[in-house]
């Protein structure tokens, strides 16, 4: 909802778009403010969580991300969080082939491997060095 009052006028008749589910923001304040925003959900989170964000998002802008933040810190609950410094690129910093970016990736590799079951699905590619298994009479 906070980003409504920043963005123009194109972006908000987004909302109001017939793929656009639901009531427009004018039609339904409520919805946008509270039922939409992950900030009045913090205490609900159960699964790990990892944040970043760049002070130069200009479709997220950090004070939501802040907000956010805060939300989840009042409610006591365990997450990782980076907000990066004018990072390139914007919203999509870390879809860029950038140092920044590439650190970022590892980042949330690293975050994603120590969460995730099995660390090696079926059909991912092997780590260099690793010896295939097949599984017989599955």
């Amino acid at each position: 909802m906070l980003r409504l009052g920043y963005k123009s006028q194109n972006y908000r008749e987004l909302f109001s778009a017939s793929h656009h589910i639901g009531k427009t923001p004018e039609e339904d304040v409520a919805e946008y403010r509270r039922r939409r925003s992950p900030v009045f959900h913090a205490e609900k989170l159960k699964t790990p969580l990892m944040v970043h964000t760049t002070t130069n998002d200009e479709d997220v802008n950090v004070m939501q991300v802040e907000a956010l933040i805060k939300a989840l810190k009042a409610a006591g609950k365990q997450f990782e969080y980076k907000i990066y410094q004018d990072a390139p690129g914007g919203h999509a910093f870390n879809r860029l082939d950038t140092a920044l970016a590439r650190e970022s990736r590892q980042e949330i590799y690293r975050f994603l491997a120590r969460y995730l079951s099995p660390p090696n699905p079926p059909g991912a590619p092997l780590p260099l060095g690793a010896a295939s298994t097949s599984a017989q009479g599955q």
